[in-house]
């Protein structure tokens, strides 16, 4: 399906974009299922707050607008929402009149293994270690290099997912995902106020879990925690939810909260 920039079909981008030039924008990744956008509330919800954290003057309406006609053109498949800030002229200063651009792609259904879900993942142990910056924390902003030089640690078939840390060692999320344990039957995933991406999916889960009346926990997560979990899995609003069976030397099964909440983000994305 082509590309789209500003509502209309497009496959060329001015070479004034701060988002190619500096960076500066966001990205939403969507799942499309029947001509609709899953879970678009909590991934309006979180563009919204980058745009307003970054001060990029979005045109909401516009946007819901196009998303919609665009997911009902792809029909099936995974829709990436790309938001810069717009043209800008030389320098970093970005020009506070300047409108946002909307950038559309679609792409088929990401196909995944399905022993992914079926039997799980093995994690590979990543060196690159994310950087603290509280500003930009949670937003899934168009700085990903930590993640492209993290994904390049591995090639092989037999590692499904990263394990990315920060700079003091804590367990933060997934290269592509966020990550989840369960211990005593507490659901815990890390606490992202100083890196990391704040996922739709791990945000719909942690309310699931709530209503189901699960105790949830967001807190620092160790090495030491992360070894003596009961349960470990990790999701993301494409393929939803993977069991994780081993990262390095470390074990787990395949325990029964992870398959409840897999079968609730089967769910959502088949609806």
């Amino acid at each position: 399906m082509d590309s789209w920039v500003d509502g209309q079909p497009a496959d060329a981008l001015s070479l004034k974009d701060r988002g190619l030039a500096y960076g500066d924008g966001l990205f939403e990744t969507i799942a499309v299922h029947n001509g609709a956008p899953v879970l678009l509330d909590r991934h309006l919800v979180r563009l919204v707050e980058g745009c307003q954290r970054l001060a990029i003057n979005l045109d909401h309406s516009a946007l819901c607008s196009e998303l919609s006609s665009y997911a009902r053109a792809l029909g099936e498949g995974v829709l990436k929402l790309i938001v810069t800030r717009g043209d800008g002229l030389r320098g970093y200063a970005p020009d506070p009149l300047a409108q946002a651009r909307r950038i559309m792609q679609g792409s088929p259904p990401a196909a995944y293994p399905v022993a992914n879900a079926e039997h799980g993942v093995r994690l590979f142990p990543c060196s690159t270690r994310l950087s603290r910056q509280p500003l930009l924390a949670g937003l899934k902003h168009l700085n990903r290099l930590e993640q492209v030089i993290a994904r390049s640690e591995w090639q092989d078939t037999e590692h499904g997912e990263g394990l990315m840390l920060d700079q003091a060692g804590r367990v933060i999320e997934g290269v592509f995902s966020n990550l989840f344990l369960v211990r005593d039957g507490v659901l815990i995933t890390a606490d992202l106020k100083r890196c990391g991406v704040a996922g739709v999916m791990r945000a719909e889960l942690l309310y699931q879990a709530e209503s189901l009346g699960i105790p949830t926990q967001i807190t620092d997560i160790s090495l030491d925690q992360l070894q003596w979990a009961d349960e470990v899995f990790v999701c993301n609003s494409v393929y939803g939810v993977w069991p994780v069976r081993a990262c390095a030397a470390l074990r787990w099964p395949v325990g029964s909260l992870t398959r409840k909440l897999q079968t609730i983000a089967r769910a959502l994305l088949d609806t």
